[in-house]
């Protein structure tokens, strides 16, 4: 593992520990610098493609999806593991449907499924983009179901 200040490719394992995503985290100590950091180590399963709204496909991008839930839970207290948890289980839905193409509407809806239950101000501003909610009207009609909800 190479360190990510020194550049340099020998570290020693410090501690591994099962995260809950289905992941190993391990603390690292680099044997030049003395630096500690954490490694993640996680199995890659087959992800189906994503089928965008015009019809082209992308591979399923972990960063692109957690871009996404970060900007919409900006200032919110909302924790980096809630985050990473959303994002695993988006993902592993995804793994679950067993079909080589997914709808981008199907992971859009598995992040505001989630939002909903973990902010429901993040949950809006997901909603806001996602669901193309353009004007106060649209927005109020949201609030208003969440509300009922």
């Amino acid at each position: 593992m190479r360190c990510p200040y020194c550049k340099h490719h020998d570290s020693k394992v410090l501690d591994t520990s099962h995260d809950s995503h289905g992941g190993i985290r391990r603390r690292r100590e680099c044997l030049k610098c003395r630096q500690r950091f954490s490694s993640y180590e996680r199995p890659i399963l087959a992800v189906p493609l994503i089928v965008k709204q015009d019809g082209t496909r992308e591979e399923f991008d972990r960063e692109k999806l957690a871009r996404g839930i970060r900007i919409s839970c900006a200032k919110r207290p909302v924790s980096a593991a809630d985050i990473e948890r959303i994002i695993g289980q988006v993902e592993a839905q995804l793994q679950k449907v067993g079909k080589a193409e997914v709808s981008s509407r199907v992971v859009g809806d598995l992040v505001m499924e989630t939002l909903k239950e973990v902010d429901q101000i993040a949950y809006i501003r997901y909603a806001i983009v996602y669901l193309g909610l353009d004007d106060l009207q649209s927005i109020r009609t949201e609030i208003d179901q969440l509300l009922e909800d």
